[in-house]
């Protein structure tokens, strides 16, 4: 899975959106038509309004379900804090995912938060709480960073605390919880649906970063894919 690092640019990242654009029909000959017709088709529908946190999570298993699960309803970024736990997904069930999703790395949850609220995030912490709201009465009137606890101890008190709203998800049986990567599949599945049906809600990509989305997928899919851009970026006299 491609981390990405805050504030440090992709080579092609102040490139204007027509020299992008000639950047990726030059790449895109490197891939097949299937691959590009995936890349043109998926893009335009991923988006960064809903995004996912996850805290301390340390079963792989759980981590690459709920990756996989972000890939399916289009959901672009995650954001880790390994406050404890080193954020490691098992490939097996993330089925190719790990691809396709960028991810951010934090050492604490305040740092996450903090950089979420400066992109102008409402935090919505996972779980039973006085001020809580169901997950289909969640208020999508801003982008929305969904946070989900480990799996023995839940959230962290700076999470709780930190966050500006919570919310559930309704239950029927005696189980008092379900499993992290059912929540998070659950929880995107009614805020994606929703935030798709609205016309108010601004929920896609804009054309700059579509372009920038597809020529990273290329990188993921080529051998040597940064190299191979950085290449062409000469071929065609971009600097």
């Amino acid at each position: 899975m491609p981390e990405r690092i805050p504030g440090v640019d992709l080579s092609y990242s102040r490139l204007s959106i027509e020299q992008k654009q000639q950047l990726y029909q030059e790449a895109s000959q490197l891939i097949s038509d299937n691959k590009r017709e995936l890349f043109d088709r998926l893009a335009p529908l991923r988006t960064r309004y809903i995004t996912v946190v996850l805290e301390n999570i340390y079963q792989s298993h759980n981590a690459a379900a709920v990756l996989r699960s972000c890939d399916c309803f289009g959901i672009q970024d995650v954001h880790v804090v390994e406050n404890g736990n080193v954020f490691n997904p098992a490939g097996d069930v993330a089925v190719g995912s790990s691809k396709w999703v960028d991810y951010y790395k934090y050492s604490s949850t305040k740092e996450a938060y903090s950089t979420l609220h400066k992109k102008g995030y409402n935090i919505v912490a996972t779980l039973p709480h006085e001020k809580d709201c169901m997950i289909g009465d969640l208020d999508l009137s801003k982008p929305i960073a969904l946070v989900f606890g480990t799996e023995l101890t839940g959230l962290t008190q700076d999470a709780i605390e930190g966050a500006d709203a919570y919310v559930k998800i309704p239950m029927y049986g005696f189980t008092e919880s379900f499993n992290i990567s059912v929540c998070a599949a659950l929880s995107l599945f009614s805020l994606t649906e929703r935030m798709r049906a609205s016309e108010d809600v601004k929920w896609t990509l804009s054309e700059n970063e579509i372009i920038d989305l597809k020529l990273q997928w290329i990188q993921q899919v080529v051998r040597d894919g940064e190299n191979v851009i950085n290449n062409l970026l000469g071929k065609i006299n971009i600097n």
